[in-house]
């Protein structure tokens, strides 16, 4: 039997979240927020923490600096009960990476210092670890500069070794959308992106064409899509998914909280429809704190908001 549920290597840092700041921001003035929130950022640590909370097996490799914010960002994973057993720490003085959102309701500043997750490599990885899962989630392509060259080596292997795997690109900063991603497509059995990242993964402009073009090389194609819920393709097959109707007080990390709502359920062999459906849920669980975790810190919250979606 399978140790874990869903194994993830990723990176990790923490999200300081400032509110209430003008969009278009001058130099050389001293400008107040009105509101602040530290909180667990990084879209590969916040799937692995709120899969956790959601009750399933997860086991989570990293690179972390030997810092204060690594040292917060480790706590709140362990608090859930992910498995950090084979983290990596930095030697070399490299500092756990921050993001620093700058919110405008709905739109976001989005500045990020990497710091070790651009230093995660294969030799960080112990494939027979993470092996242990049924199934492997890989976030974040783009910013995993030194692994990169070697995931598609790393999801043949996995695969090889009977997982499922699942792919979420996030946003290329240098708006390439090319190196390993072509070949990873063909390795991928469930891609998480939203409408924009579809269209950029696929190089067209126009959505459809690109959920055409995607589910012929994809098995499974679970589009967010914001206030309109959820797509997904499986060959011919299509399902739209209502969104959860919610007043959002924040739509940071969102997208994750979708993917471990999914991804949760996928484990569980549930119908793609319910997968999707469990998705949406938990990204409007998601938006009723700040940050992408602290829903799902508060116990209370995610019990009752989940357990109304009961039927």
């Amino acid at each position: 039997m399978p140790k874990f549920d869903i194994t993830i290597a990723g990176e990790i840092n923490l999200d300081l979240i400032l509110y209430g700041l003008p969009e278009n921001i001058p130099v050389e003035r001293e400008l107040l927020a009105s509101d602040f929130q530290a909180t667990l950022g990084s879209s590969s640590a916040i799937v692995a923490h709120n899969l956790a909370a959601l009750g399933t097996k997860v086991g989570f490799v990293t690179r972390v600096g030997r810092d204060s914010l690594g040292r917060i960002a480790m706590e709140r994973l362990s608090a859930k009960g992910v498995d950090l057993s084979h983290t990596k720490y930095a030697e070399n003085g490299t500092s756990t990476g921050v993001t620093i959102l700058l919110h405008h309701g709905s739109t976001r500043h989005i500045l990020t210092y990497p710091g070790t997750m651009f230093e995660m490599s294969a030799a960080d990885l112990d494939l027979d670890y993470l092996a242990s899962g049924r199934h492997f989630h890989l976030s974040s392509l783009f910013l995993h500069k030194a692994l990169q060259p070697d995931l598609p080596g790393i999801f043949k292997k996995l695969k090889a070794a009977g997982l499922t795997l699942s792919l979420d690109t996030n946003d290329d900063p240098d708006d390439q959308w090319g190196g390993v991603l072509d070949e990873m497509l063909d390795l991928t059995d469930i891609l998480l992106p939203n409408e924009q990242e579809a269209c950029r993964i696929a190089r067209v402009a126009d959505f459809e064409n690109a959920l055409d073009i995607l589910a012929r090389r994809v098995p499974i194609v679970a589009v967010k899509r914001g206030s309109k819920g959820a797509l997904v393709r499986s060959g011919a097959l299509r399902w739209e998914i209502p969104p959860v109707p919610v007043s959002p007080v924040d739509t940071i990390g969102a997208g994750d909280s979708f993917n471990a709502g999914f991804l949760s359920a996928f484990v569980q062999n549930k119908p793609l429809d319910a997968c999707a459906a469990s998705g949406n849920r938990t990204a409007a669980l998601s938006t009723l704190r700040p940050g992408g975790t602290e829903a799902f810190r508060d116990d209370r919250l995610m019990r009752e908001f989940l357990a109304a979606g009961v039927s």
